[in-house]
């Protein structure tokens, strides 16, 4: 951000402290009134014909843009991706256990990418790996919604299921 000397344009259009408009005037003269008022000048829009400036405190300019991006980024939500890996001859107990710790995952927000890993002659029969992710679905369907179904990738037939949201409730 530019202030004060460091602005090189030839004209710009000022603000001043108010929010008024005082118009474009050379740089050296909007640099001149905003030491007047023991103010800086600040280019809050270089890429406008002409350039922006406003007079402000820096300082305290700085301060609220610092303090309005921490606000934001405490807003964020950061969604990570849990993944649960199976092979297509899965035992009940141990899909249920699966499905159990993806249900998990579900209500704390963060999407589950489910797949099913085939070995050898296992990728002669896929229909297997589809038939074990319809189950797991059917089983986690009322925390989740499929966002991917299923397809192949490389070795592994791959889904991802994501939390359902409290709009569809």
């Amino acid at each position: 951000m530019q202030i004060n000397d460091q602005i090189r344009e030839r004209e710009v259009r000022l603000i001043d402290a108010d929010g008024q408009q005082l118009g474009v005037m050379p740089t050296r003269r909007a640099i001149d009134i905003a030491m007047e008022k023991k103010l800086d000048l600040v280019n809050v829009a270089p890429n406008a014909k002409p350039p922006v400036c406003k007079i402000l405190d820096y300082g305290k300019y700085k301060y609220e843009l610092a303090k309005k991006e921490k606000e934001a980024r405490k807003n964020q939500r950061t969604i990570t991706v849990k993944e649960v890996r199976m092979s297509p001859n899965i035992d009940t107990h141990d899909l249920e256990v699966k499905a159990r710790n993806a249900r998990e995952f579900l209500k704390n927000g963060d999407k589950v990418k489910v797949s099913v890993r085939f070995r050898g002659r296992e990728l002669g029969h896929t229909e297997l790996g589809r038939e074990v992710l319809d189950d797991f679905v059917e089983m986690v369907s009322e925390y989740s919604t499929i966002e991917k179904r299923p397809a192949m990738e490389g070795r592994s037939m791959v889904m991802f299921l994501g939390p359902k949201s409290s709009k569809e409730d």
